[in-house]
C-alpha cells in the first residue's frame, strides 16, 4: 500500500499547484513509483490543468483517467456516494504506486467551510495526512495565523491528520514574520509571491479576448505577459510606459502606434514586448500590413473584434496558471519550493525511506543536487541555439551552475527575452571582441608555436566558440565547458586535445555513457571516441571509467568485455582484452576487474555462477569496457532503445579539465544533465587538487 499526502486549502488562489508540484518533485527523487490523484476534478468537459501539470512531470506513469475521482457535479448530486467512489478510485492508483500526491479541490463553485470539511473527509477516508496551503497575499501575519487556526480545527474536526502548513504568495519582506506568526505547533513554511507564476501567457490573453494571431511567431504565444497596458495615446507618450514582457492593447486602426511599438520592440535599449492586441475589429490597410510583414518581426500581433473596454476587461481578468507548457514557470515554482520548504522534514513526516534501487529520475536529481552543493562555472559556447538558452534558464533558476554563454550579447539576450526566458545571471561574452580575444590569441600562439602558429592566425582560431570556450577553461575563467548541440564532436574536443591535454599517466581521451536502467546505473565505455583502442589504451579507458563511476557514486566493478569468458577463448581480439585486464591489475591493484568476460556473465548472477563462480565482479559488474567503438556504440544504443534505458553522455574522461560533448539531437534535459555532470567533474578535480596541495 502506498503512502500518500493530501494537499488542501480553504480558498482559491493559494498557489496550491506550486506546492503540489514541489511535493511531487521531492518524492520522485526519493521513491521509485509516484502517483497523483485528483479526488474532485474541475469539469467533465475540460481537462483539469493541475492534473495535467502533475502528470507531465517525469516519473509519473499514469493516465489522466486513472487519476480522477469524481466531478463537482457528482459531489453536488450525492456527496456520500461521490466519497465512496473517490475512495474506490484512489485505491486503484494506490496499488500501482509507492507514494501518491493527492490534490484537493479548487473552490471553483462552492467556497468556505463546507468544501474544506469535504476535503477533510476525503483525506481521512484515504488515510492521507494533510498539508494545508493558505494564501499570504494582502494579509497581515496575524491574519494568516487566524486562517490557519480555523482551517486546522476544521480539518481535525473531520478526523484529518495535519502534518504541516505552507503560507504561499506572501510578501517577500514578510516571510520571516509570517513564519514566526504560525508558531511551532506544526511544521510551517512560507513562500514569496512571484509575479511570473501569476502572469497569463499571451495565448491565454488571445483566447480571453476571442482573438486570432494576425502576424508573428505562434511559438511566442507561450511567453508570459508580465504587464498589460492600454495604448491609445500618441506613440511618443506611450514609449515611456513600456516594460519588458508587456502586452499592449491598442485600436486596430492606429497604424502609427503599431509601427511605433514594433520599432521600439526591435530597438536596442527599449523593452522587449510580449505581444500586441489590436482591438475593434480593425487591421492596418494593405500597404501598412505589407510594411509590418516586411519588418520580419516575430512579435505576436493579435486581432479581436471587441472594443477597448471589453478587451481590457477580459485581459485583466485572465489568471495565470502554472502549466506544463511553461518551463520557466515550472523552474520558478520548483526553485521556490526547494529554497523555502525543508524537504527532509516533510519526508520524515510521511515516513518515506529511500529504496535500494536507483531509478533514472533519482539519478538525474542526484546530479542536480550535487552540482548545486558547490556551484561551478560552466561555459556554453553555442548561445545561438534556443535549446542552450532554455537549458541555461533552467540551470540558473534551479541554481545548478554559474554560466557564461558565448555569442553576441545583444542578440542572445534579446532572443532569450523573446522566448520568455530569464538568463540575467549568465555572463554573455562575444569571442571575437574584447580584451579576452587578444589575450587568448597570444596565449594560443605561444602554446602552439612549435607548430608554427602566429598571433595573426591565432586571432582567427580563438574567435571560434569552441576554442574560445576551451581557453576560458584552461585559463581558469570557467571550470568546464559543454558544447556540441550544433557542432560536431571533433569541433568540440579537438581544442581540448590541443590546449587542455590529458591527465598524467593517461594516454588517451575516452568517453562513457551513464546508462540509467529501471533500478540501477551502469557505466559503458568507450562508446563514442576511440574506434579500435590498443591493449594499453583499453587499460587507460578502464581506469578512467572506474574513476568516473566513483565520481558519480557508483562502486566500480570493471568487466573487460569480449566474446569469451576467462580462459575459454583465443584469438587476437581476446588476447587484447586479456592483456588490457592484466595492465589494469598491474597499474591499479585496488580496482576490482575481470576479463575477458562476456556481457551475460558480467551482468547475470546465474550465468556468472556457471562461468566464473569465484569472481567478485562476474554477475555484479557496474563498469563495462567494450573492446572497440563498433561494439560499444551499438550496444549502448541497443540497450537504450530495447530496454528503455536513459543514456546520459557521452561523458569525456582523461582530460585535465572537464569538457563534454552533446549530441546534435540533444534535448534541453540532456543539456541540463550534461552541465550538471561537468560541474561534478569540476568539483572532483578541485577536491583532488586541494588534497594534493595539503599533501605535497
Amino acid at each position: 500500500m502506498a503512502r500518500s499526502i493530501y494537499i488542501t486549502s480553504a480558498e482559491g488562489d493559494t498557489g496550491k499547484s506550486t506546492i503540489a508540484l514541489g511535493v511531487l518533485d521531492l518524492l520522485t527523487r526519493s521513491v521509485q513509483r509516484v502517483g497523483v490523484f485528483r479526488p474532485v476534478a474541475r469539469s467533465t468537459h475540460h481537462d483539469d490543468y493541475v492534473l495535467e501539470l502533475l502528470l507531465a512531470h517525469d516519473g509519473v506513469d499514469l493516465t489522466y483517467e486513472e487519476c480522477v475521482g469524481v466531478t463537482y457535479e457528482e459531489v453536488h448530486a450525492d456527496p456520500d456516494a461521490a466519497l465512496s467512489r473517490i475512495v474506490s478510485r484512489y485505491h486503484e492508483v494506490d496499488r500501482k504506486c509507492d507514494v501518491v500526491v493527492i490534490v484537493g479541490t479548487d473552490y471553483t463553485d462552492v467556497a468556505g467551510p463546507t468544501e474544506l470539511s469535504y476535503n477533510a473527509r476525503i483525506a481521512a477516508n484515504l488515510g492521507a495526512p494533510a498539508l494545508l496551503v493558505v494564501r499570504g497575499a494582502e494579509r497581515r501575519p496575524d491574519e494568516v495565523r487566524q486562517i490557519v487556526d480555523v482551517c486546522v480545527a476544521e480539518l481535525r474536526t473531520h478526523h484529518a491528520q495535519v502534518i504541516g502548513v505552507v503560507a504561499n504568495r506572501c510578501a517577500p519582506e514578510e516571510l520571516v514574520t509570517v513564519r514566526a506568526a504560525l508558531g511551532k505547533s506544526l511544521p510551517a513554511w512560507t513562500l514569496p509571491e512571484d509575479q511570473l507564476l501569476n502572469a497569463p501567457t499571451v495565448r491565454a490573453l488571445m483566447e480571453a479576448v476571442g482573438g486570432r494571431l494576425a502576424a508573428g511567431d505562434e511559438e511566442l504565444l507561450s511567453r508570459e505577459a508580465l504587464d498589460l497596458l492600454v495604448g491609445a495615446m500618441s506613440i511618443e507618450h506611450l514609449l515611456d510606459k513600456l516594460t519588458d514582457g508587456a502586452v499592449i492593447i491598442t485600436p486596430g486602426d492606429r497604424s502609427d502606434i503599431l509601427l511605433g511599438l514594433l520599432t521600439a520592440h526591435a530597438a536596442e535599449g527599449f523593452p522587449s514586448l510580449a505581444g500586441i492586441i489590436l482591438n475593434g475589429g480593425f487591421y492596418p490597410p494593405p500597404p501598412v500590413a505589407r510594411l509590418v510583414g516586411g519588418l520580419g518581426q516575430r512579435l505576436p500581433i493579435i486581432r479581436t473584434d471587441l472594443g477597448t473596454f471589453r478587451t481590457a476587461s477580459a485581459a485583466a481578468a485572465t489568471r495565470g496558471r502554472l502549466s506544463a507548457d511553461s518551463q520557466r514557470k515550472v523552474d520558478t515554482a520548483l526553485a521556490l519550493f526547494e529554497k523555502h520548504v525543508d524537504g527532509e522534514t516533510l519526508l520524515a513526516s510521511l515516513d518515506v525511506s529511500r529504496p535500494s534501487v536507483v531509478t533514472p529520475l533519482m539519478f538525474e536529481y542526484e546530479l542536480l543536487d550535487r552540482a548545486r552543493g558547490d556551484r561551478k562555472h560552466i561555459v556554453l559556447p553555442e548561445g545561438s541555439d534556443d535549446r542552450i538558452l532554455r537549458a541555461a534558464s533552467t540551470l540558473l533558476q534551479r541554481g545548478v551552475a554559474q554560466l557564461t554563454i558565448l555569442g553576441s550579447e545583444v542578440t542572445i539576450r534579446a532572443r532569450a527575452t523573446e522566448l520568455g526566458l530569464n538568463i540575467a545571471e549568465a555572463a554573455v561574452v562575444d569571442p571575437r571582441d574584447g580584451e579576452l580575444h587578444e589575450r587568448f590569441a597570444e596565449d594560443y600562439a605561444e602554446l602552439r608555436k612549435h607548430r608554427g602558429m602566429t598571433v595573426e592566425r591565432a586571432r582567427e582560431i580563438v574567435g571560434s566558440v569552441s576554442y574560445f570556450g576551451t581557453m576560458m577553461v584552461q585559463k581558469g575563467l570557467a571550470d568546464g565547458m559543454v558544447s556540441g548541440a550544433i557542432h560536431t564532436t571533433a569541433h568540440t574536443i579537438k581544442p581540448a586535445f590541443e590546449i587542455i591535454k590529458t591527465v598524467p599517466d593517461v594516454s588517451i581521451v575516452s568517453s562513457v555513457f551513464l546508462m540509467c536502467l529501471e533500478d540501477r546505473v551502469l557505466v559503458y565505455g568507450d562508446c563514442a571516441v576511440n574506434p579500435d583502442p590498443t591493449a594499453e589504451q583499453l587499460a587507460d579507458i578502464a581506469i578512467s571509467s572506474a574513476e568516473t563511476a566513483a565520481q558519480f557514486g557508483i562502486e566500480p566493478r570493471i568487466a573487460m568485455l569480449s566474446y569469451s569468458t576467462g580462459e575459454s577463448g583465443t584469438g587476437a581480439d581476446v588476447e587484447k582484452v586479456r592483456a588490457a585486464t592484466a595492465l589494469v591489475r598491474e597499474r591499479r591493484p585496488d580496482l576490482s576487474v575481470e576479463g575477458p568476460i562476456q556481457y551475460d556473465a558480467a551482468v547475470d548472477a546465474s550465468v556468472a555462477q556457471t562461468k566464473m563462480p569465484d569472481s567478485t565482479v562476474a554477475g555484479r559488474a557496474t563498469v563495462f569496457i567494450f573492446p572497440d567503438l563498433n561494439t560499444g556504440n551499438n550496444t549502448y544504443k541497443a540497450v537504450q532503445r530495447s530496454a528503455g534505458a536513459v543514456a546520459i553522455g557521452p561523458v569525456l574522461q582523461g582530460l585535465r579539465k572537464p569538457v563534454n560533448d552533446l549530441s546534435r539531437g540533444a534535448l534541453v534535459g540532456d543539456i541540463v544533465n550534461t552541465v550538471a555532470i561537468t560541474a561534478i567533474q569540476a568539483q572532483s578535480l578541485a577536491s583532488l587538487e586541494a588534497a594534493q596541495g595539503a599533501n605535497p
